[in-house]
């Protein structure tokens, strides 16, 4: 199925789905919908990073931090969690991820309510090559280094800062 073709479920301001669009549809026409934002690190904690493809629809040959994608419709946010992190990593098997916070994603005709989750991935990683051009697993000071260099999915790039300040709060 072409990605655009995608049936995804449109919210409101409070997250109530309030209507159905193809992804093609929403993106155009900047509906609100749901996203999920896997952050997935190995057995030594690093964090998985990839580029997107050149012809991903939505921000192309950006780096991002997470893995994850859009929310089907009638889809959960933890379906949608395991479902999006099992296929852009490349594996099976995954435990569940980890819900950790929402919010709402605003900026320049998009918006989505974003899930963020995390998980532990120690099995080898083949991620799509429909999706990611380039991959590795970096050090929390490694990524903090590259924040400010490399371009970013600018909703990928909140979530990262809004994932710091979660854990600076809870104290991790």
């Amino acid at each position: 199925m072409n990605p655009a073709d995608e049936i995804l479920d449109v919210v409101d301001e409070n997250d109530v789905v309030v209507g159905r669009a193809t992804r093609g549809e929403a993106t155009a026409r900047g509906l609100r919908h749901r996203c999920v934002f896997i952050e997935a690190r190995d057995a030594e904690g690093r964090v998985f990073v990839h580029r997107r493809t050149a012809t991903k629809m939505v921000f192309p040959s950006h780096y991002d931090m997470f893995v994850g994608g859009v929310v089907g419709a009638g889809e959960s946010y933890d379906e949608a969690a395991l479902r999006e992190a099992e296929e852009e990593l490349g594996v099976r098997g995954l435990p569940q991820p980890e819900p950790l916070f929402s919010f709402l994603y605003e900026e320049d005709g998009h918006s989505w309510w974003s899930r963020v989750y995390q998980v532990r991935c120690e099995l080898p990683v083949d991620p799509q090559k429909e999706e990611i051009d380039w991959h590795g697993f970096l050090a929390d000071e490694e990524l903090a280094e590259r924040v400010p260099v490399w371009a970013w999915t600018p909703d990928g790039l909140e979530g990262y800062h809004r994932l710091r300040a979660y854990r600076e709060r809870a104290g991790n």
